[in-house]
């Protein structure tokens, strides 16, 4: 099968001779500006796209925290959720979305999120997704007995056909007061028959927890785990679907490398036996305690994404449990959100993509849900 792959490199830095007026010099950290208004930018003033850093942007659709499709985002940035920055050297991309605020679809929860083009089908795929991200910040406020709250993901494969569940969501959660957050990783159900409501997701940790280890209370919070990952502490994955299997692979430097292997032709949960003891526990109180059909994603075009699902949103937690973070919202207000703390950041270094030539237009996925 013929594919394409798309790689990422780091562009350097521009130093300049002269220093006439300054502040905040010794910032590590800086936003890479434009002013977009000039029509003589010098070479110090030329911004720094997102699709400079990661030059794969022409198989993606950029989702933006407000709700709205971007489109191709070569070229393009948005100060509120889509820009980038360099940090010790080198070019990040900031994915940024508020715990409240309009969102995209169904969905309940604010994302910036690219979702790729084409999708492609399990069982004859041959596709393949690699990102280098740090998480910089998850919400500051939730009820610590909702397993979503404080919690953002960062990659995903997703359903462009009939029920349209996920055989795969990448979390990072951490609690507040907490040094060291969990990454772990959910596969969803794929329903059997036309009732989708019994979906629920089952979910294996890589370093930390996994979703269902949650507070006592709505403020107190379990021990934090010692093997977790930091803010600002950057971890790598790699997705490979290929012929029906799902590989994924996670790395970050001082940790432990963990793989995963999951089937995505046929189901281990076709019978209410086969349901986990952690969705027993989890979702079966909630009325989510369906069964999966037997081919689970066979058949079914498929898609992945990347950047920042933010989890955390400001639903009462009386309408579902796991899903509904009661945290602050400002009722919406951008700049009260950013201001406290009430937010999911994430930063991508590099990513890279393979697509299948035989792989088929997702315009449906945009068109349905814009």
């Amino acid at each position: 099968m013929n594919k394409k792959t798309i790689t990422s490199q780091a562009l350097p830095l521009i130093f300049g001779m002269l220093l006439i007026l300054s502040s905040c010099n010794d910032t590590k950290t800086k936003t890479n500006t434009s002013t977009s208004n000039s029509t003589d930018l010098t070479d110090t003033q030329k911004p720094v796209y997102a699709s400079d850093v990661i030059p794969f942007f022409d198989d993606w659709k950029l989702i933006l925290g407000d709700g709205s499709n971007a489109g191709i985002a070569n070229n393009f940035e948005n100060k509120d959720y889509f820009y980038t920055v360099n940090d010790d050297n080198n070019d990040w991309i900031v994915f940024k979305s508020p715990n409240g605020g309009d969102t995209h679809g169904t969905s309940n929860n604010t994302r910036t999120e690219l979702a790729q083009i084409k999708k492609w089908y399990p069982a004859t795929a041959d596709d393949k997704l690699t990102a280098t991200l740090k998480v910089m910040n998850v919400s500051t406020t939730g009820d610590a007995r909702v397993a979503a709250s404080y919690a953002v993901v960062v990659g995903q494969i997703h359903s462009a056909d009939k029920h349209e569940n996920e055989p795969l969501k990448i979390f990072y959660k951490k609690f507040p007061g907490h040094t060291k957050g969990s990454v772990f990783w959910h596969y969803e159900i794929n329903t059997a028959g036309d009732d989708n409501s019994g979906r629920w997701d089952f979910s294996s940790a890589v370093w930390g927890n996994d979703f269902s280890v949650v507070g006592t209370d709505e403020s107190s919070y379990p021990e934090e785990p010692k093997d977790g990952i930091a803010l600002g502490e950057a971890f790598s994955y790699e997705i490979v679907v290929k012929d029906g299997i799902m590989n994924l692979k996670f790395t970050s430097e001082g940790h432990d490398t963990k793989t995963f292997t999951k089937n995505l032709l046929k189901s281990e949960y076709t019978t209410t036996a086969d349901i986990p003891e952690q969705t027993q526990k989890l979702f079966v109180p909630i009325g989510q305690d369906g069964v999966e059909r037997e081919n689970a994603y066979t058949g079914e075009g498929c898609f992945f994404k990347l950047g920042c699902y933010n989890q955390t949103n400001g639903k009462s937690p009386e309408v579902n449990k796991n899903w509904c973070s009661g945290a602050e919202t400002h009722d919406g207000d951008l700049k009260k959100q950013y201001a406290d703390g009430n937010y999911a950041e994430v930063w991508f270094k590099t990513a890279s993509i393979t697509v299948s030539e035989d792989a088929v237009s997702n315009e449906g996925y945009f068109t349905k849900n814009d």
